[in-house]
């Protein structure tokens, strides 16, 4: 979603390339995940995929440069099964984002990366702050058009303080019922939880809203 690293992940890779360089992606999203952006090394990252740091440096440059492409990666895997790779629009897109609370139960350790890297990217000087702070602005915006889009469907009036605050809030929810999940899983059912809430405050901007499959 943003333009940083742009000359670099825009280079055309061989296919072998292509492939080691997932790899790195992968073994780097385990161990910033485990251990956040400024512990995790360089050289664990390199033993995990059999590399040394010089390696991987050579993929990506710079320790910096392989965080954006982690919080890259992760976003484009989870559009990567969609039409055009892209979030869909309207009701659409909330039935995309509980799917996603589903899929995210069975992959904790990319949840579980992006909970440490987005909490750390408030912190001063962190190299994800300008990522977070776009993809946060990215996804209110693209809610704020699908409730727009089932508003006008319906030929419904729709309260903008409403959708705005909304917008904000279904976020907000998701985000908190990750950390939630993380660390109670016993008590939190990921999915079903995340469901009532994206149900709950669409409703409360469309009363009526049907958003089941």
């Amino acid at each position: 979603m943003d333009d940083v690293g742009k000359g670099r992940a825009q280079t055309k890779h061989r296919p072998e390339t292509v492939l080691k360089r997932r790899e790195i992606l992968r073994a780097a999203s385990e161990v910033f995940g485990m251990k956040g952006s400024a512990k995790g090394t360089l050289e664990e990252i390199a033993n995990k995929v059999g590399m040394t740091r010089a390696g991987i440096l050579h993929h990506f440059g710079s320790k910096r440069a392989l965080l954006l492409a982690v919080l890259q990666y992760r976003d484009s895997s989870a559009v990567a099964d969609l039409e055009y790779h892209h979030m869909p629009g309207g009701a659409d897109l909330f039935r995309h984002l509980k799917a996603t609370a589903h899929r995210n139960e069975e992959r904790p350790g990319i949840v579980y990366t992006f909970v440490t890297l987005s909490a750390e990217s408030i912190t001063e000087g962190n190299p994800g702050h300008d990522y977070f702070l776009q993809r946060y602005g990215n996804l209110r915006d693209e809610i704020a058009e699908a409730l727009i889009d089932m508003a006008k469907e319906r030929r419904a009036t729709i309260n903008m303080d409403k959708v705005l605050m909304a917008s904000a809030s279904i976020l907000a929810v998701m985000d908190g019922l990750q950390l939630q999940w993380l660390l109670d899983g016993k008590d939190i059912n990921l999915p079903k939880v995340t469901e009532y809430a994206i149900d709950t405050i669409v409703d409360s901007v469309l009363p009526g809203s049907k958003l089941t499959a």
